[in-house]
């Protein structure tokens, strides 16, 4: 099947749904389908308001029709939100061809927590935005229970997935800094909270691996903690396996794949009791989740490593890739349903 993968975020962007799409897209390939990744490198772009690192296509709906056209996709999936993924969405209607959609990130709250924007008001756009694909894949329970509060319909399950012989246990000398090290893996900007994390006082060090906008204020009013920026490959694995807790201050992620990796290296987790945490943490196990987020960095450090491991284990990117194969609306299927709705009537 020619499946064509419509995204805002890509490279070089670093975070969990560029990771998502690129691991989906490398293991559909090994499945024997063609998979076409249309994403913003491949048109001219400006900077995202408020997160310059962030490009996003200019006016790209010529150019996206002429790409689909070419490509002619027995599938369509419409993975954000942005410049790219409305023109696709509007390019599918008006081709009267079915699409999914998924959703990966919190925007109602992270719009929020920059700027006054009514929750309600975010909600109904995107609402309206997944409203018209046949199903909008989500990656936990917590999350797909939200958006049927919030009016959303045709919700389906698309979990997640851990590179477990990248990210396994390893000598924790490779980082020579006072123990306990707790550490954060992610984008450093202010919808992560980072700040709950490096206000706390705790023993040892704080690691922050990762950068972005809020990086230069916070590390010069915390000049304590150890900002390391990003890691990829290898030298991610060996920071994360070499901290001794996995600390998660973020409120509005869907999902958070850092908190695998952290447990297929055997690092235990600390977070909220919030959507993303509540689904991937097994509580007193795998992690503590405390509304004191203290409280859970300190009970998380006394968990055994290897029940951490052995959780990360049963999650594989091979089902996580099935189970998003299984919710594509290929349009031969839905020419098949318009068909068999003709002759019955």
């Amino acid at each position: 099947m020619k499946i064509a993968i419509v995204t805002d975020a890509w490279r070089p962007q670093t975070n969990g749904v560029v990771k998502t799409l690129s691991t989906t897209a490398d293991g559909l390939r090994a499945l024997g389908h063609v998979v076409h990744i249309i994403e913003p490198n491949q048109f001219r772009t400006f900077p995202c308001p408020t997160y310059p690192e962030i490009r996003l296509a200019w006016l790209p709906y010529g150019r996206l029709s002429g790409l689909l056209e070419e490509f002619g996709p027995d599938a369509i999936h419409i993975a954000t939100e942005g410049t790219l993924g409305a023109a696709a969405r509007k390019w599918c209607l008006r081709q009267r061809l079915p699409f999914t959609t998924s959703y990966h990130t919190q925007f109602p709250e992270y719009l929020r927590a920059r700027a006054p924007i009514p929750l309600a008001l975010s909600y109904a756009h995107l609402r309206r935005f997944h409203s018209a694909a046949a199903r909008t894949m989500v990656a936990t329970p917590t999350m797909q229970r939200l958006l049927e509060s919030r009016g959303f319909r045709n919700i389906v399950r698309w979990t997640r997935g851990v590179d477990v012989s990248l990210f396994k246990p390893r000598d924790k000398s490779f980082l020579d800094f006072p123990r306990p090290i707790a550490m954060y893996v992610g984008r450093v900007a202010v919808e992560k909270n980072i700040e709950a994390f490096l206000r706390l006082d705790l023993p040892g060090t704080k690691v922050i691996v990762g950068d972005g906008p809020a990086r230069s204020d916070l590390q010069a009013r915390y000049p304590t903690a150890k900002f390391v920026g990003y890691k990829y490959g290898e030298q991610l694995a060996a920071h994360v396996a070499a901290a001794d807790v996995f600390v998660f201050p973020s409120r509005t992620d869907t999902f958070g794949l850092v908190l695998l990796e952290a447990m297929a290296c055997g690092v235990p987790v600390a977070a909220y009791p919030v959507t993303g945490p509540i689904d991937v943490v097994n509580q007193g196990v795998t992690g503590v989740l405390d509304e004191d987020l203290r409280t859970a960095t300190l009970a998380a450090l006394t968990l055994d490593p290897t029940q951490c491991r052995a959780h990360a284990l049963a999650n594989t990117w091979e089902t996580a890739t099935r189970q998003f194969l299984s919710h594509l609306a290929p349009r031969a299927a839905a020419a098949t349903a318009a068909e068999s709705a003709l002759d019955s009537a």
